[in-house]
Order: structure tokens, then C-alpha cells, then sequence
């Protein structure tokens, strides 16, 4: 009895610093950016455009750049992830082939982000002619977001008990009208927490926007899809490591505001997922 206590004391020890291990760093770095950003944020700051060679001014247009490219993004990967989910999750086959889909789909979500920057550089830019713009990142930054949410969407799918859909069967329901009106409300949660991990995935990267849409600098907002955007990823990349004299403050302050924009973007997100959760009977 008092080995077995102590192999639980000693367990519980090693799983406590584990978390220590990654609780910390992330909460050091969080601590860092706010103090070192936290003086430069003001209303100017985040409503003006950048000035003197970026080394003063707010940071305003990538502020929207970045709202557009990560909108943008979810419209077109929720959706086309969603649909395939629900595809491979209800309707195909268990053989040979669909393994290996759902197989290349789990690899593509490991894929460099620089990878899928120049795939959209070839298909978006050149390709189809869209060139630099917002639609040209939004749709790499999509196609990159994409097997997370179709993994995630597929796993909440068929989390739901195999027993609701023999219910809704045998009342009538067709396949369609059990997977619309039952599996989807019951899978919503899950389907979000892909969303979540999506929205910080795009919002965050620097490699894809650097070859489709990504401006040096620009001194006013864009007007549509197809005009190039400032985004605060590429924004800070070229204030911290291109642009000379940069205040400390101002790096700082741009790494804050991109952490708060993502960590809102995931805070309604989650809210939204925890009123469905509220919903759920099983």
C-alpha cells in the first residue's frame, strides 16, 4: 500500500512539472510582450497609419489587413472542410482509399507554411492571375487551415453517438435530413474547436501572405479583394528585422496586438462553442 502511494505521489510530481515545462515559457513570453508592449499601445497607435519610415504611427491598415485575410480564409475553408468532413465521416467506404485520403489529409496539416506560400505564389498569383492580393492570401491561407478543420470537423462528426442517427432512421429521417438536423447540432462544439485552431493558425503566419498579398508598406486601406494588405505577422517581421531605429515599444507593441486580436477571434469562437455545449443531452 505505501509503495503504491508513493508511485502515485511520484506520478503526480512528474506530471505537475510537465506542466510547469509548458505553462511557464508561454506565460514568460505572454509577461514579456505586455510589458514591454503594453506602453506603446494608445488610440493612435491603433488608429493610424504607419509614418516615418514605419517608425512611428499606429498600425491600423494591418490591423484590417489581417481581419480581412483571416475572414477570408474561414469563408472559404469552413465551409469546403465542413462539407468533406461530413463526407468521409457519413458517406464514404471504410477501404483502401479512403484511409489513404484521411491519411494525406492528417500529413497535409503538418506541412511547412512556407510550402503552402509558394503553392499559392503558383496557383493564386500566377496561375489564375489574381496576383498580390487579399483573395490570393486568403485562399492559401485557407487551403492551409484546411486539414485541421476537416480533421477536427470529422472527429466531432463521429463522436456522436451512432445510436442517434438509428433513432432519427427509423423515425423516417432520410440520411441527409439525421446528419442536418441531428449529428451537425450534436458535432458543433468539435467543428468549432477546429475553427479556433484554424483562426490562430492563419492569423499568425508569416510565410503564406509573404508571397500572396503581403505589402512592404502601404498608407492606405484596400478598396477589394484583389488590392494588396498590410498584416500585422509580415508587419512585425519587417519593423523587427528590415526597417533600422525601431523603437522597442513599437515591435513590442504590434507583437501585443496581434496576440490580443487572436486571442479575441478565440474568445468568441469559444463562447460560441460553449452556448452549443450548453445544448448537448449526452
Amino acid at each position: 500500500m505505501s509503495n503504491s502511494k508513493t508511485s502515485q505521489k511520484i506520478a503526480f510530481f512528474f506530471l505537475f512539472l510537465a506542466t510547469l515545462l509548458i505553462i511557464v515559457p508561454v506565460g514568460l513570453i505572454i509577461v514579456i510582450i505586455i510589458q514591454k508592449g503594453l506602453p506603446a499601445i494608445n488610440w493612435q497607435f491603433l488608429s493610424d497609419i504607419p509614418r516615418q519610415g514605419m517608425r512611428a504611427g499606429g498600425i491600423f491598415p494591418a490591423i484590417i489587413g489581417t481581419i480581412y485575410l483571416v475572414t477570408g480564409a474561414i469563408i472559404f475553408a469552413l465551409p469546403i472542410g465542413l462539407l468533406a468532413a461530413i463526407y468521409l465521416s457519413e458517406y464514404s467506404k471504410d477501404n483502401l482509399l479512403t484511409r489513404i485520403i484521411k491519411l494525406a489529409i492528417v500529413n497535409l496539416a503538418g506541412v511547412p507554411s512556407v510550402v503552402y506560400g509558394l503553392f499559392g505564389l503558383a496557383l493564386f498569383v500566377v496561375f489564375c492571375k489574381f496576383g498580390a492580393s487579399i483573395i490570393s492570401g486568403s485562399l492559401t491561407l485557407g487551403i492551409m487551415i484546411l486539414p485541421v478543420i476537416i480533421t477536427t470537423s470529422r472527429e466531432a462528426l463521429e463522436s456522436v453517438p451512432h445510436s442517434f442517427r438509428e433513432v432519427s432512421l427509423s423515425l423516417g429521417a432520410s440520411k441527409w435530413q439525421t446528419i442536418r438536423n441531428i449529428v451537425l447540432p450534436n458535432a458543433i462544439p468539435g467543428i468549432l474547436t477546429g475553427t479556433i485552431l484554424g483562426l490562430g493558425r492563419a492569423a499568425g503566419e508569416t510565410a503564406p501572405i509573404l508571397f500572396t498579398v503581403a505589402a512592404f508598406y502601404l498608407p492606405r486601406l484596400p478598396h477589394s479583394i484583389l488590392d494588396q494588405a498590410m498584416a500585422l505577422p509580415y508587419h512585425l517581421y519587417v519593423i523587427s528585422t528590415q526597417v533600422p531605429n525601431v523603437d522597442e515599444k513599437i515591435r513590442y507593441g504590434t507583437a501585443l496586438v496581434l496576440l490580443a486580436l487572436v486571442l479575441i477571434m478565440n474568445l468568441v469562437a469559444i463562447i460560441i462553442r460553449y452556448k452549443f455545449r450548453k445544448k448537448k443531452k449526452w
